[in-house]
């Protein structure tokens, strides 16, 4: 009897015996290696599953493995195949909703399609860093909806596992790249990704910006250079300080989720003229992270701050809910 992660009520989640259904014609089953726990994962236990409490929601849709069983009618995938799933692909939205989790054995993946919603590991690619595909894909979206460039200054508020992707592919491109967060820890790993950063506990978030990035006078206010600023922690005065420091055809763009609305002081955008958008999900994303892990398989590795054997997965949502942590990496076998 396999084992499968679900949400029952609030802040209630258990380990249960699950009884995989057998695969049809269009689906493949996937030997779990490696997945990782994402912050909507806290999120929805917090909310007692999707839409919320009432039935058993299962966990986990950032996974990698081996294709164990392949239906008749499956195209291009082969038993004994790596792959990295990508769930926002699949009918039933792996791990978010669906009847289907990717923190148990073995995984249904329904309807699979190679280059789809099953892609293949490159050679020479473990399993843990495989399984960063996904993360890595919502952080490289992110980093595009700035439309971040070679030479863009860039900041970065929130250094979590999404905002630490985002530092990796923002200094990657050749951006000067701040990141910003409270915890010690997650700046030192900011830090190693080669950004510069800020605590805004202790410092002047806006007069550091400036100090780092350089500023101008525009319509009778001192305006950082910064080209683009990224919002992936979520707190409610982070617009109001771009906006006061934004310079002309600045752009924002948030990726964090707020459950509440948030004030907007529109009347100093209008000497701005800046661009204010969201971010959600990896739409086009997956091919182009998974062509690049050859390239930066280590540094992906250093945004894996913990590896817990699945037996041990409910340890590892409360280390994912600590500051200190980076990544949490579910490993099976």
């Amino acid at each position: 009897m396999s084992k499968l992660l679900n949400i029952h009520d609030v802040n209630s989640v258990s380990l249960d015996d699950y009884q995989r259904p057998p695969a049809g014609a269009k689906d493949v089953v996937v030997k779990m290696k490696a997945c990782g726990i994402c912050g909507s994962d806290l999120s929805y236990i917090k909310h007692g599953g999707i839409p919320g409490p009432g039935k058993p929601t299962p966990l986990g849709h950032e996974g990698s493995g081996e294709v164990m069983e392949v239906g008749a009618e499956v195209e291009g995938v082969t038993v004994g195949q790596k792959v990295i799933v990508n769930p926002m692909n699949t009918p039933s939205f792996i791990g978010s909703g669906g009847p289907e989790g990717a923190f148990t054995e073995e995984l249904l993946v329904r309807d699979a399609r190679l280059g789809d919603s099953v892609l293949p590991i490159p050679d020479g690619i473990p399993y843990d860093v495989a399984a960063m595909c996904e993360p890595l894909a919502v952080a490289m979206h992110g980093v595009n909806r700035a439309e971040a460039k070679e030479g863009d200054k860039i900041v970065i508020f929130g250094c979590g596992p999404i905002g630490l992707g985002m530092v990796m592919w923002a200094v990657d491109r050749g951006c000067d790249v701040i990141a910003l967060d409270l915890a010690v820890e997650r700046l030192e790993r900011a830090r190693s990704l080669g950004a510069q950063t800020i605590n805004p506990a202790k410092e002047d978030v806006q007069a550091r910006i400036k100090e780092i990035h350089g500023s101008h006078n525009y319509f009778n206010r001192e305006r950082a250079d910064t080209d683009a600023y990224i919002d992936a922690a979520g707190a409610p005065m982070i617009l109001a300080q771009v906006v006061g420091i934004a310079k002309q055809h600045a752009r924002h763009v948030i990726t964090a989720a707020y459950l509440k609305p948030i004030e907007l002081p529109a009347g100093q955008m209008l000497t701005s003229e800046m661009t204010i958008t969201t971010a959600v999900g990896y739409p086009d994303e997956f091919p182009d992270v998974i062509a690049a892990m050859p390239r930066l398989k280590d540094t992906i590795a250093t945004l894996i701050s913990h590896h817990l054997p699945f037996e041990k997965v409910i340890e590892g949502l409360g280390i994912a809910a600590r500051p200190e942590s980076a990544k949490i990496m579910i490993e099976f076998d």
